[in-house]
């Protein structure tokens, strides 16, 4: 059974994508704990992580590191926090966010109603550092 983020990878419901490889995809969280959550999910079904292959769970902890990076340019916080927690969607996937305090990880506090605006502003800041960085070639246009 397709989970909703394998519908999002197939392209069947939209996602503000920052990230694409042949292993993983990038993108940003609807309901984001900061401006700039990012999930960062294997193409492959997994619903925990540990069951996930260990060369695809270094390939995810590599790309989380390289997106938390780009948070952390764009925004200057005082930590990049990163949560693999899996209650939410049976779909193995990590948190990466800019965050500023221990508070900003309770995802009780998530913002369900985004800017559209401030969402697509954000996307288009992460991808414009990654290029930045030399990652050009996983950054889609949207």
């Amino acid at each position: 059974m397709d989970t909703i983020f394998t519908k999002i990878i197939d392209g069947q419901i939209p996602a503000r994508f920052l990230w694409k490889d042949e292993h993983c995809v990038v993108f940003l969280s609807i309901a984001p704990l900061s401006q700039g959550h990012a999930l960062v999910v294997p193409r492959v079904e997994v619903d925990h992580w540990l069951d996930v292959d260990p060369d695809l769970a270094a390939h995810l902890m590599k790309v989380s590191q390289i997106i938390g990076q780009a948070q952390n340019t764009v925004w200057q916080p005082k930590r990049v926090g990163q949560m693999i927690q899996g209650f939410e969607v049976p779909h193995c996937h990590i948190h990466v966010w800019p965050t500023n305090s221990i508070d900003e990880f309770d995802f009780d506090k998530v913002d369900q109603n985004p800017d559209p605006d401030l969402m697509d502003r954000s996307a288009a800041n992460i991808r414009e550092q990654l290029v930045a960085a030399g990652h050009g070639e996983f950054v889609p246009e949207s």
